[in-house]
């Protein structure tokens, strides 16, 4: 076990290079943001018809550095540079969250394909004019997509193969990132740039509480926030902890981190309630004047990196309770435990490697998309991006913080 975990994720950190199609997608990136590696870089190696051919920065020497490093044969000298470059076909975006509406527009402007690191970008009001600009959804539109990774992965299709939405009555997501992990002079703590937790961590909870929940938050309930410490904007937070109330009445709820002890710092964790069911009585075992019931939680660590690890856990709860007196007869628990790492350990004849990282199934499914072609169906739609903004500026604004500022480009 101890080896398989070792062997998957050496091959998911410097997976092999296969063969190039006549054809591929040519990639630019703008900014030579951390992420890039394993956004981008990296899955483009294992996929034939992606290549990355060129980077820009604002400081050309770190591009030149980050092109070095990562293999990438142009540096070129301003984001514009590359969206006037006839041999890129798409653009990747991951520049500081301020500056996501303006590039994106301007690359749809130029044709090019655009995936989009999230939030995709710094408010509702942004999210409205770009994924409902007339630049998209005609047939000939370049393809839009907010990176909303962790929804590609096999991991995702079987957690919510266990979730039944209506019945939803609690859904959390923790994640606390040790102290240290975000400098505070780290441009996610830069206001004027919609730094904040929220905007960081937040995309990852909000996204997955609207799944569990198949339905948008209808109020934030409550939102209790720490400002990080100078030199960090007053104005962005570095833990939040929120409440979010949804249609069938359950609530969602989450809780950010940026700093926490590293005693206290855990994997991130879903975890989901769901109402007591009648259960039925396959096995006959049913007195007359009884019922059964089950309740399921189901927890789901490390979706945010799921081939370093991941484990879902399903626990089942049954009573044999009198109908008249509702006392409890019975009581036992069903508990199951899986890890997934491809689509063929859950019966789906989708590809992928153990060692695909959730960037690259994203990444087959964008370039399905490129090349219009269907692709398994999952996808991050533009009315879901809207959504997914509209729900953090209701965080944001019950925090007291105030919705993330549109930069003026």
């Amino acid at each position: 076990m101890v080896w398989g975990f070792v062997q998957r994720n050496r091959r998911a950190a410097n997976p092999a290079c296969v063969p190039k199609s006549n054809n591929p997608v040519r990639f630019g990136i703008l900014g030579a943001a951390k992420i890039g590696p394993d956004a981008l870089i990296i899955p483009a190696r294992t996929h034939p018809e992606v290549v990355i051919r060129a980077v820009a920065a604002r400081d050309k020497n770190k591009a030149r550095e980050y092109a070095e490093t990562n293999g990438i044969p142009i540096v070129l000298d301003s984001y514009q540079a590359i969206l006037d470059d006839p041999d890129i076909d798409a653009v990747y975006i991951a520049l500081p969250n301020g500056l996501h509406f303006e590039w994106a527009v301007k690359a749809l402007q130029h044709g090019k394909h655009v995936l989009l690191e999230k939030p995709s970008v710094s408010n509702a009001e942004e999210a409205e004019k770009l994924f409902r600009s007339p630049l998209l959804g005609n047939p000939d539109s370049p393809v839009l997509l907010e990176a909303v990774h962790t929804f590609f992965d096999p991991t995702w299709r079987y957690f919510m193969s266990q979730i039944r939405p209506a019945d939803v009555v609690h859904a959390s997501h923790t994640c606390l990132a040790p102290k240290g992990t975000v400098a505070l002079d780290d441009i996610r703590y830069n206001y004027d740039l919609a730094g904040g937790a929220m905007m960081d961590i937040g995309p990852y909870a909000i996204s997955s509480l609207r799944s569990i929940f198949a339905a948008e938050p209808e109020e934030c309930i409550k939102c209790d926030v720490k400002t990080a410490p100078a030199p960090a904007s007053d104005r962005c937070d570095g833990e939040y902890s929120a409440e979010l109330r949804f249609p069938n009445g359950g609530i969602g709820s989450m809780h950010g981190n940026y700093a926490a002890p590293w005693s206290k710092a855990r994997l991130p964790k879903i975890e989901v309630r769901h109402r007591a069911m009648p259960a039925g009585d396959d096995d006959g075992s049913l007195k007359p004047g009884q019922e059964k019931t089950v309740t399921r939680k189901v927890t789901f660590y490390g979706h945010m990196f799921a081939t370093l690890y991941n484990r879902i856990d399903t626990e089942d709860l049954f009573e044999v309770r009198n109908k008249d007196t509702k006392l409890t007869v019975k009581q036992w628990t069903v508990k199951t435990q899986k890890g997934v790492h491809a689509f063929r350990e859950i019966g789906l004849d989708q590809p992928g490697e153990v060692y695909w990282k959730s960037y690259r199934y994203q990444l087959e499914q964008f370039v399905h998309r490129v090349r219009g072609r269907e692709g398994d169906g999952t996808w991050v739609s533009a009315e879901s991006s809207v959504a997914e903004m509209r729900a953090i500026d209701m965080v944001y604004k019950k925090s007291g913080l105030g919705v993330r500022p549109s930069r003026q480009p």
